[in-house]
């Protein structure tokens, strides 16, 4: 947005000597000390943290406030307000008193110039680094990335990314996915490469703006819509035109998120391989048994958490049994009589009647991807259900949930956890996404541009919002479901 308090908030020099030493995303809260997140004051260059860690940088510029009791108004409009901030990883610049991110810039551009300055402190910074690292990976034989953990020095693999203004819902996704085309693989090809500290994904943000208008702007997502759009628009590229069709018109027609059909209609990609999964949906009439079969290829699953459990928020509480991953699986395939809103036309009744409707899974993918339906509409808002759902880390058992699952073999149904997606907050336009991912044996919690070492139980305990399972390849003993 353009903001109108840029030319009375925007104080500091570009080369301002009153910054901290060090790279500015490593930059601490003058406050609580946080390095995450952290955020500089463009009237007086002080740093704190953001909104996601303690919020300090807001409560500067609330403190900041000159009451209008005791100033002339006019006086109070020609004091600086420390009300524009700079994000020290994103570099995006945002506005207390708009309450939202800046596009605009000073007459003088002093904006662009101090962005210009702390990209300038931050490559320097990045250079000494990598610098002191390879000596360190040189004098230890050791291959893999420096990560601080406790206060101490681990190898690790991993890459964070950057928060480009409310683009948690974006990194969560990448991350979890590591499994657009040129950007995308550029993007995962960073995230384990381990060469820095964190990975700024403006490339393949600005190609998400051009192709996918509904992500444009600096707006909270939702990490689930966010990734159906990816993977359609991934396998739609990866086709390129077919059949004499141009790739536009694969995109208006045969769109995944709109029809759900490229799995059919479309060629075969490595999205498609890889996601790919088919369903078996029978409907019958229940005054006929007429009954109808179709088949629908998914690349996820979206489930309902059961109603008995959406009052049970965490695993700890003592009102009745916890809400298992077992129970949204029964609750998605198990038969249902369809309510007065959704009477099924049946063609020998030759008219709407009440019948009742059952899934199966018809083929399963080789990495399962399930949605937990969090955010429900009522009447005028759309509310989470912040029930916990206890999930395995391993051997999660799908053959019940088989059309034919006399025909699978004995390791072919069953699924080991590689990525956990989780939404903190109360609401779908607000709040944050983190994700959990397996690499190696090990658990990492990735925070945007901060990467964690974890453990099984920590990520266990998740509320988990999206799911990724991966079929599990070599006969191990496992712990169903």
């Amino acid at each position: 947005m353009e903001c109108p308090h840029l030319s009375s908030s925007v104080c500091i020099a570009p080369d301002s000597a009153k910054f901290p030493n060090g790279s500015p995303s490593s930059w601490c809260c003058s406050v609580c000390r946080s390095n995450k997140s952290p955020w500089v004051c463009l009237t007086c260059s002080s740093v704190h943290c953001g909104r996601y860690v303690n919020g300090h940088a807001k409560k500067h510029y609330e403190d900041a406030q000159i009451p209008l009791t005791n100033h002339k108004k006019s006086e109070k409009h020609d004091k600086p307000q420390h009300t524009v901030c700079m994000d020290c990883s994103s570099y995006s610049t945002y506005c207390y008193r708009c309450d939202d991110f800046v596009v605009n810039d000073t007459k003088l551009g002093l904006v662009q110039k101090v962005r210009e300055h702390l990209q300038n402190l931050e490559n320097s910074a990045f250079t000494a680094d990598r610098h002191r690292k390879r000596k360190f990976l040189e004098n230890s034989s050791l291959n893999s990335k420096l990560l601080k953990v406790n206060g101490s020095t681990t190898a690790i693999c991993a890459t964070g990314l950057r928060n480009l203004g409310n683009t948690c819902f974006m990194n969560a996704i990448l991350q979890s996915l590591r499994s657009l085309v040129e950007e995308f693989r550029k993007t995962l090809c960073a995230l384990w490469q381990g060469s820095q500290t964190a990975f700024s994904p403006e490339s393949l943000f600005y190609v998400v703006w051009k192709i996918m208008p509904n992500f444009r702007g600096y707006q909270q997502q939702d990490a689930h819509e966010f990734m159906r759009y990816l993977l359609d628009h991934l396998h739609l590229e990866l086709q390129g035109g077919f059949n004499g069709v141009s790739r536009s018109a694969i995109l208006q027609e045969n769109s995944l998120s709109a029809s759900n059909k490229c799995c059919i209609n479309g060629a075969s990609t490595v999205v498609t391989a890889i996601f790919g999964g088919v369903l078996q949906n029978e409907v019958n009439c229940l005054i006929c048994g007429t009954e109808s079969r179709k088949f629908d290829p998914f690349l996820d699953l979206s489930l309902d958490i059961p109603s008995q459990f959406r009052s049970k928020r965490s695993k700890n509480q003592e009102n009745g049994p916890v809400c298992s991953l077992r129970d949204c699986l029964r609750s998605f395939t198990d038969l249902e009589e369809l309510d007065e809103t959704e009477l099924y036309m049946c063609h020998k009744c030759k008219k709407k009647q009440k019948s009742t409707k059952k899934f199966w899974i018809q083929k399963l993918p080789k990495v399962l991807c399930l949605h937990l339906k969090r955010f429900h509409w009522t009447a005028y808002l759309r509310n989470k259900v912040d029930t916990y759902v206890e999930f395995p880390l391993r051997g999660l058992d799908m053959k019940c949930y088989l059309l034919e699952p006399e025909n699978s073999g004995p390791e072919s149904c069953l699924y080991d956890l590689a990525a956990v997606v989780v939404h903190h907050g109360s609401g779908v336009g607000s709040g944050h996404y983190t994700a959990y991912a397996g690499h190696e044996g090990r658990w990492f919690h990735f925070n945007d541009s901060t990467v964690t070492l974890t453990d099984e139980d920590t990520v266990g305990k998740a509320k988990a919002y999206i799911l990724f399972y991966v079929e599990r390849q070599a006969k191990a003993g496992s712990d169903k479901l």
